[in-house]
């Protein structure tokens, strides 16, 4: 059993898209997220601005780096461990309890023990359900009366363990065997194995070997526990954790069967990117990367459940564009415009075309004008053409005018003058948001969209903020004209080199092509930002205006659904053009305070 991708797209499924396209934005639950996570954070900085008062600014934001990539180490560990929310709040609770040793203990301490100490017996509660946790899931178990175990993450029914044999099971796991009855397939991959059943169902029929790749190393443990044909323990499977382009990238091996076996996903990649884990299977240099993994007579098979008719029309085309030919596709349909649907292409259907698909097709119809291509560039197979959509805008836009009256409602409370408000690290803070954003998706491209990447991903980009800082306290650069043209030309050659250009071998090669090229503008960014900072006689606000234009940042990010996530790099380039025109030529609305050139 799995959940429909295309309901469960990113923006669609958190902003409560209906099933029946109607707009069910719950503003409520919405706004109250928001107030308690904004609630939760500003609690946690409250001592922040004080201390970066306390001492010369560069060296209290290095201390404020150095903090973050301590933090990031410590979620490495905890979700290498697969630990549950009981271990990570206990963690928190440990820190705050260090923090507050030795100063007075009050009734605002002591309400704040009491709540963690809630929160800890709650956890505990929760964890004695049996639930399992995973880098990516919440995962619960359930079974039927026949035995067969279910697999749900957060709380949504996600995949099933059928045996091979069993006649509950949906008819797509059989399709390719029916297609071609007589063929013994010698050498197949299966991404998306998760907990067993593709792998099960191939064995069934004969399949000599199979990579099995899964994303979800725990997903995989309970299928090799658990289901009933131990298709795991079978000595034809070789096990792999990876994400399937990471998968296709690194192996020589040719197939004459792969299989994407609903390979569709209910997280995304980061809170600031709007990609899911299976993003970039579905694009069309993906499916190019199936194809020249293909045997002289190999098939390239995927199926999955689609709510929407346009999905599978542009599965179709973008496979036809691949391959050369018409994919083979059967649709079983499960009412309205819900259908289960299986694709074939690749140079093993040929036999096949001539009298068409057998099964049902389900009313499936090719458009005239059918969606446009999923790209890597632009990897949104759930979104039916570029844009933003009314609602997404909507919540959007309310959550920045809340941001605005809250910090607004502060700086009153506090004493500080919004006339202390930076332009300058407000451009910057939106530049590098963006910039990072980038960089993340290019670095998932080019090395998987899992967790690990994702992690180190981020622990290097505040690795070179701290280069940048000692940069900085080394070499005090007079004239930072120079840094801002440096930056210009790293973002120019970015722009010049998308990441497909990048896709080179031997690995260490693509590895330190892509380094140097998404991470010299990143490092180059960072020295801007720490010049600017160590002048700076207000840091406390300097910092907060750079995080406010982050959050603009984070916003705008959203324009990639419309211009992919290549063009991005012109916003970027844009904000810092701006924030150098804000500090050097249009002081009446920058900070005079700003020695940049």
């Amino acid at each position: 059993m799995k959940i429909d991708p295309s309901v469960a797209a990113a923006p669609e499924h958190w902003l409560g898209y209906s099933t029946q396209n109607q707009i069910d934005v719950n503003f409520l639950v919405l706004l109250l997220v928001v107030v308690l996570v904004t609630l939760a954070m500003t609690v946690l900085a409250l001592p922040l601005g004080p201390l970066l008062r306390a001492m010369p600014p560069l060296r209290a934001y290095a201390i404020d780096i150095a903090g973050s990539l301590a933090g990031i180490a410590a979620f490495a560990a905890l979700a290498l461990l697969m630990t549950p929310p009981m271990v990570w709040f206990a963690v928190v609770g440990a820190i705050l309890g260090l923090r507050a040793l030795g100063s007075r203990i009050g009734l605002r301490t002591l309400v704040g023990g009491a709540a963690m100490a809630g929160i800890l017996v709650l956890a505990s509660s929760e964890q004695q359900r049996g639930d399992l946790w995973s880098p990516y899931y919440r995962i619960s178990l359930g079974s039927a009366g026949d035995g067969t175990s279910f697999i749900f993450v957060n709380g949504v029914g996600h995949q099933a363990m059928w045996r091979a044999d069993s006649p509950n099971k949906e008819a797509l796991y059989e399709q390719i065997y029916r297609w071609f009855p007589q063929r013994v397939f010698q050498n197949a991959l299966i991404v998306g194995a998760g907990s067993g059943t593709d792998t099960a169902v191939a064995l069934a029929h004969g399949v000599a070997r199979v990579d099995a790749v899964e994303i979800d190393p725990e997903i995989l443990r309970l299928g090799a526990a658990l289901h009933p044909d131990r298709p795991y323990d079978d000595p034809r499977v070789s096990r792999e954790v990876n994400d399937g382009r990471a998968f296709l990238r690194a192996s020589g091996q040719r197939y004459d069967l792969v299989i994407f076996a609903q390979t569709d996903s209910l997280t995304l990649v980061t809170a600031t990117a709007n990609l899911r884990l299976e993003s970039f299977l579905f694009t069309q240099e993906a499916f190019a990367s199936v194809r020249d993994h293909l045997t002289a007579d190999g098939i390239f098979v995927l199926y999955n459940q689609y709510r929407h008719t346009w999905v599978v029309e542009r599965i179709a085309r973008q496979l036809e564009e691949a391959f050369g030919s018409p994919p083979l596709l059967t649709s079983y349909s499960l009412g309205g415009d819900v259908s289960f649907a299986v694709f074939a292409a690749g140079p093993g259907i040929a036999a096949l075309h001539g009298a068409g698909p057998p099964g049902d097709t389900g009313g499936y119809r090719v458009l005239t004008d059918p969606p446009r291509a999923a790209t890597d560039d632009w990897p949104f197979s759930y979104l039916i053409e570029p844009a933003i959509p009314g609602r997404y805008l909507l919540a959007l836009g309310s959550v920045l005018v809340f941001a605005a009256l809250v910090v607004g409602a502060a700086a009153r409370a506090s004493g500080r003058r919004l006339a202390s408000f930076s332009p300058h690290f407000f451009a910057l803070g939106a530049a590098f948001l963006l910039l990072e954003t980038r960089s993340l998706v290019t670095f998932g491209l080019l090395f998987g969209t899992t967790w690990i990447v994702n992690a180190l991903a981020f622990f290097a980009i505040l690795v070179s903020v701290l280069a940048a800082i000692a940069v900085n306290a080394a070499w005090r650069v007079r004239d930072a004209r120079w840094l801002y043209g440096a930056l210009g030309l790293a973002l120019a050659l970015g722009y010049a080199l998308p990441p497909a250009s990048l896709l080179v071998d031997p690995p260490w090669l693509r590895y330190a092509l892509a380094s140097a090229i998404t991470f010299a503008p990143i490092f180059l960014a960072n020295l801007v930002f720490a010049h600017s900072f160590r002048d700076t006689d207000t840091a406390d606000m300097a910092f907060a205006s750079n995080l406010l234009g982050a959050m603009v940042g984070g916003v705008a990010e959203w324009a990639a659904l419309v211009t992919g996530y290549q063009a991005l790099l012109l916003l970027v380039g844009a904000c810092y053009l701006l924030a150098y025109g804000l500090a050097t030529r249009w002081r009446f609305l920058g900070d005079e305070r700003l020695r940049i050139a």
